[in-house]
């Protein structure tokens, strides 16, 4: 429900302003509103876990998304629609954490890695999937269609969890800590502002750099007031264990590289290769199709050869497949071109769940939340960085040769950049010790049981 909305929305935008009597341009707001209202809220969802029980926070928020999808689609004016989208947002932020950590609590650890490679398939299909069914609405019926689908889906949802999900509770919540809200929610909040605005014309460099600078120094006043809270809203400390230390780094700098690959893979298909949007955009859910396939080997993969195996071997393969996409000419088959998107695609899915279950390695039980929470605001900011490192190649191309219009040789430069600076994740992996998360696969007790064969 959520990733669907969340892209069938771009494809709606220029029936909305019509409708609305907007431009587009300011209609991106409502994209904005939402992004923003997710950053700053993400950090209370441990502690409205903590506070509410899991379970409870999961239903209000499936609960509110649906409530908010149906404002928007009754909203007449642009303030009504963004203050829709707020609300959503707020929702959207606590159901993906909360959500994962009614998994992560009912799960056994030696069965997580199924359990992420599952939770992954929504998040994979919805992005791709979205604008397909964004734009049959829009032609079909009306743009607020769009958002009337989703109360429903959230309705069931949320019988759906009251019947099946058990209400796991973790230890109590101790004070809200407002301060570190704000610096936390704030600072991701303005960073995610600024990425967003890399490589359009509404800011001017100076004051993106601004709102970045802001941003960057009240994430680091909430370091030093973490230090010290009795109670810090994000729990800092996790990064100190290795295992979530690297998830979070590594898995950051190689979430960057893959972030902007959605976008380039569109530019090129359809700028470079000059293809009409509806067969651009099936080439390109081979990459959708690649993931599902994986969903079912990953589990036995990392069983059979350990999360930081993987993590470096899959990650070099993943880089030099993204890197390649850049090798595409618009004579290569479309067929070569849909193949090896499926392996890219089955190979990133990999490496996704691995990160994904990984974060979790060595957290007890009591930080679960912490580490969910943290694990969200991790991959926000990679996915918005991601987008930005897109613009800025390829404005940086653009200025180089003093061109004015994108063509397929800069997108195919960007491609190449883009898989040497998943690269760089390679040497983060590489400081995992051999048997970390084998707890997670069920490697460890795969390796006892055939130890005491022996």
């Amino acid at each position: 429900m959520q990733g669907l909305e969340g892209t069938a929305i771009a494809t709606g935008l220029p029936s909305m302003a019509r409708a609305l009597g907007e431009s587009p341009i300011r209609l991106n707001l409502a994209i904005s509103a939402y992004m923003l209202s997710v950053a700053v809220c993400i950090p209370l969802s441990d502690w409205m876990a903590r506070r509410f029980g899991a379970r409870n926070v999961f239903c209000a928020a499936m609960a509110l998304f649906a409530l908010s999808s149906a404002l928007c689609g009754l909203a007449d004016t642009l303030p009504q629609l963004l203050a829709a989208r707020v609300l959503q947002g707020f929702a959207g932020a606590l159901m993906t954490p909360v959500g994962r950590l009614v998994i992560l609590r009912a799960t056994p650890r030696d069965r997580i890695v199924q359990a992420m490679s599952i939770l992954t398939i929504p998040a994979v299909l919805g992005p791709i999937i979205g604008p397909l069914i964004g734009g049959f609405i829009v032609e079909a019926a009306s743009w607020r269609w769009i958002f009337f689908l989703s109360a429903p889906v959230g309705l069931v949802g949320v019988v759906a969890a009251v019947l099946v999900i058990p209400d796991l509770r973790g230890e109590p919540a101790g004070p809200l800590d407002l301060t570190g809200l704000i610096l936390a929610g704030g600072g991701v909040a303005a960073l995610v502002t600024a990425l967003g605005e890399v490589g359009r014309s509404d800011w001017r460099p100076g004051a993106i750099l601004g709102v970045a600078l802001l941003g960057g120094l009240s994430l680091l006043a909430y370091v030093r007031h973490a230090r010290t809270a009795r109670a810090p809203i994000l729990d800092l400390s996790l990064l100190r264990l290795l295992p979530v230390n690297v998830a979070l780094l590594g898995g950051g700098v190689w979430r960057v590289a893959m972030g902007a690959s959605p976008i380039l893979l569109v530019l090129l298909l359809q700028v470079g290769f000059g293809l009409p949007p509806l067969k651009s955009a099936v080439i390109s859910f081979a990459g959708a199709a690649g993931a599902l396939l994986m969903k079912g080997p990953a589990t036995l993969v990392l069983r059979r050869y350990g999360f930081r195996r993987v993590l470096i071997v899959n990650g070099l393969l993943t880089s030099v497949l993204l890197g390649g996409i850049g090798l595409f000419q618009a004579s290569t088959p479309h067929a070569l071109v849909f193949g090896l998107l499926l392996l890219g695609g089955f190979l990133r899915s990999l490496q996704f769940t691995a990160l994904g279950a990984l974060c979790y390695a060595d957290v007890p039980d009591s930080s679960l939340g912490g580490a969910s929470a943290l694990a969200s605001m991790a991959q926000e900011l990679s996915q918005s960085l991601g987008v930005a490192m897109a613009a800025v190649v390829l404005q940086t191309l653009l200025a180089f040769r003093h061109g004015a219009t994108l063509t397929g040789q800069d997108i195919s430069v960007s491609f190449l950049v883009m898989g040497a600076l998943s690269l760089l994740s390679l040497p983060l992996f590489d400081r995992l010790p051999a048997g970390a998360g084998d707890a997670l696969s069920g490697r460890s007790a795969a390796r006892t049981g055939l130890v005491r064969q022996a």
